[in-house]
Parts: structure tokens; C-alpha cells; sequence
């Protein structure tokens, strides 16, 4: 029988098992201190645990960790790791460090943001992304989302988590909740949940169902086309879910949450950064009451869509501000590097037949 993952776990059921076993109040304190304070790598590490107890936690609970199979550094610092999991499948997390943007962002200028992924591959095939060219695999646990955190914690300080890496978040609800409530728990990682964004392209029960969590998480949407035509030309997600049923769902979350969702909108040249589309979006946006963050696209290997010219993406945003929106232009992050979801696996994969050590790619800095 499976051992039951111990990043997975409440400190309450954490509590209750050891109370079962006998042991003092504040050996469960001292457990995921260890875990979540001190990121230690396995139960021998926990030195102030008597050897027995260590010795009865590891037959009782799995001790995840990911091996870091390849790293690419870029040159405006984004940090890209490619990690193994126990059954060799390989996921993203990407660290990107605070970017300026159009001028007028109030943006900080030391914080960094940890990109994580909740799926190996994905299933919903939008057009643009590498993340489901290999197909969908399977979900990650609870204990393989918290991982990826600690894991890059270890190497650098995160201030804010986006789940917008590999696979569809909302498709993984339970075990995303579950790790986004040990992530923002005071005994866990504690990352404000106002600092966390779940991203979703557009699961309208699920993104219903966010809206009665507790935690204060923030919500991206992403949105690629403002209107059904081109968003089914990009997402088929939206056949499923069209606009405005997604409208729908979001208002529902807002009157509930009363917090402001960002529309991320990738420009892809020839397809939606044409001026008359800023027309639909500014509509969309003031009606949600909510902000739009332009993303520049990131080449991907084997698909045809190319990024607008730097005065295009301008121009889209001019038009969206005159349009009374809060928009923003991200500047282009990791592009020296596979940064776009998804890539990195594509191109290492193949040649990972056999366990390999850490290695830097012909791309790392």
C-alpha cells in the first residue's frame, strides 16, 4: 500500500496521528517546521526528533522530493527548473524576478515570482502552448505542488506564486487546494494568499467552486481572444465554456470575493493584436471591473504563431488604455531561454533515457 505523502498533510492530521502514537503536543510543530521553515531534505534531518520517531514517520509517511534534472539561467535573470518526479515524468517551475512594464506600472522592484506547475502535460490543447504537445499524463498530488515551492526555496526567496505552469489548475482542483492551503498556512510556507494567482483558462464550475474557499487567492484568466471566434480559434476550452458563460462564472466570483481578476491576453501576431480587437477586450474588462495584462508570445518549437513587433504590442495597449482599461505590458521574460510552459520538457525529455545529475542546458547562464 502506498505511503501517504507528508506534504499533503494538515497539521491537524499530523496532530492526530501523533497523538495517536503517543507522542507530546509539540512534536507535530517541530515536524513541519522542519519541513516548511527549514526545507530540510529527508527525516534524517530532523535532528531534534527522537530516532524512533523519525524511524516511524518514514514507514508511515512518503517523503517527497524532486530531482532537478536541468536548469536554464537567462539573461534578465529567469531562473527555469526542469524537475523528475518519482515515476520519471517531468514538470516546470520557472522563477522570475520582478520585470518593468508600460510606463505607469506600479510594479515592485525586488520581488520575485515562482511560476508552478499542477499537471504533467495537459488536456485542453490550446493552440499556442507546449504544455499539451506531449499529451496529458496525469495530475500532480498535493505533496508534488507543495515540492516545487520548497524546492525553489531552497535555492532563492519567493515572494508571490502564480499557478500557471504546466496543465490546467482547476482540473486538478482538490489537490491544488489542498497544497495552496499548506503553501499559504502560518505552520506551512506561509505565502500570503493575496500574493498567490490561480490562472485557468477558463473551467466555469471550478472557478464557482474557488469562490467559496476561504482563502483570499487571486484569479487570472486566461483569456487570449475577446471574442468566441477567435478564442475558439485558440482555446478549445471556450467550445465547452464560451464567453459568456466564463463572464458569467467570473461575476458570480467577484460577488463573492469582491476581488479584482486579471485577463491575461498573449499577443499573437495575425491572430488577436489587431486594434479592433482592443474594442471587445475594453468592453470585457470594464465589465468585470478588471485589468488586462498583455503578454508578449514566447516562440514555441513547431507551432506558427510569432509575437507582434515591439511597436504593435504598443500600439494594442495605447488603444486598450484610451479605452479607459487598467492594462499593463509585460516584457518578455526568458526569451534567451525555453520559456515558454512546457518547452523545456519537450526538448530534454527525449534525451533523459537514464537517471542523469542536475545538469545545466547548452543555454544556461
Amino acid at each position: 500500500m502506498p505511503l501517504c505523502p507528508i506534504k499533503s498533510q494538515s497539521l491537524e492530521n499530523l496532530q492526530a496521528q501523533l497523538h495517536d502514537w503517543g507522542e507530546p503536543a509539540y512534536r507535530a510543530t517541530q515536524v513541519v517546521e522542519w519541513l516548511y521553515t527549514r526545507r530540510a531534505p529527508g527525516w534524517d534531518a530532523m535532528t531534534n526528533l527522537p530516532r524512533r520517531l523519525r524511524e516511524r514517520l518514514a514507514q508511515h509517511y512518503a517523503f517527497t522530493t524532486l530531482e532537478l534534472v536541468a536548469q536554464q539561467g537567462s539573461a534578465d535573470a529567469t531562473r527555469k527548473f526542469l524537475w523528475r518526479l518519482d515515476d520519471r515524468a517531468l514538470i516546470e517551475s520557472v522563477l522570475i524576478p520582478a520585470s518593468p512594464t508600460a510606463p505607469g506600472a506600479d510594479e515592485e522592484t525586488s520581488r520575485q515570482t515562482l511560476c508552478i506547475s499542477t499537471q504533467v502535460g495537459c488536456a485542453y490543447g490550446c493552440a499556442f502552448c507546449a504544455s499539451g504537445l506531449g499529451g496529458f499524463k496525469r495530475n500532480l498530488g498535493a505533496d508534488e505542488i507543495v515540492e516545487q515551492v520548497l524546492a525553489a526555496q531552497r535555492r532563492s526567496r519567493v515572494d508571490n506564486l502564480v499557478v500557471m505552469g504546466m496543465g490546467e489548475p482547476l482540473a486538478n482542483y482538490d489537490n491544488l487546494i489542498r497544497a495552496l492551503r499548506i503553501l499559504n498556512a502560518p505552520w506551512g510556507a506561509n505565502i500570503g494568499a493575496r500574493r498567490i494567482t490561480v490562472s485557468t483558462s477558463g473551467l466555469c464550475p471550478q472557478i464557482r467552486r474557488l469562490a467559496g474557499e476561504p482563502q483570499q487567492f487571486r484569479l487570472a484568466i486566461s483569456l487570449h481572444g475577446a471574442t468566441d471566434d477567435v478564442r475558439n480559434r485558440l482555446m478549445p476550452i471556450n467550445h465547452k465554456h464560451p464567453l459568456r458563460d466564463l463572464i458569467a462564472a467570473c461575476e458570480a466570483y467577484q460577488t463573492i470575493k469582491g476581488r479584482l481578476i486579471t485577463l491575461e491576453y498573449i499577443l499573437i501576431s495575425g491572430v488577436n493584436d489587431g486594434l479592433d480587437q482592443t474594442r471587445p477586450l475594453a468592453a470585457l474588462a470594464r465589465r468585470l471591473h478588471a485589468k488586462v495584462n498583455l503578454i508578449s508570445y514566447n516562440r514555441v518549437d513547431g507551432l506558427p504563431w510569432q509575437r507582434p513587433s515591439q511597436p504593435r504590442q504598443e500600439l494594442f495597449l495605447a488603444a486598450l488604455q484610451r479605452h479607459g482599461v487598467k492594462a499593463t505590458l509585460r516584457r518578455e521574460r526568458g526569451d534567451d531561454i525555453d520559456a515558454a510552459c512546457g518547452q523545456l520538457r519537450l526538448r530534454t525529455e527525449p534525451h533523459l533515457a537514464a537517471p542523469a545529475s542536475a545538469v545545466d542546458t547548452p543555454q544556461s547562464r
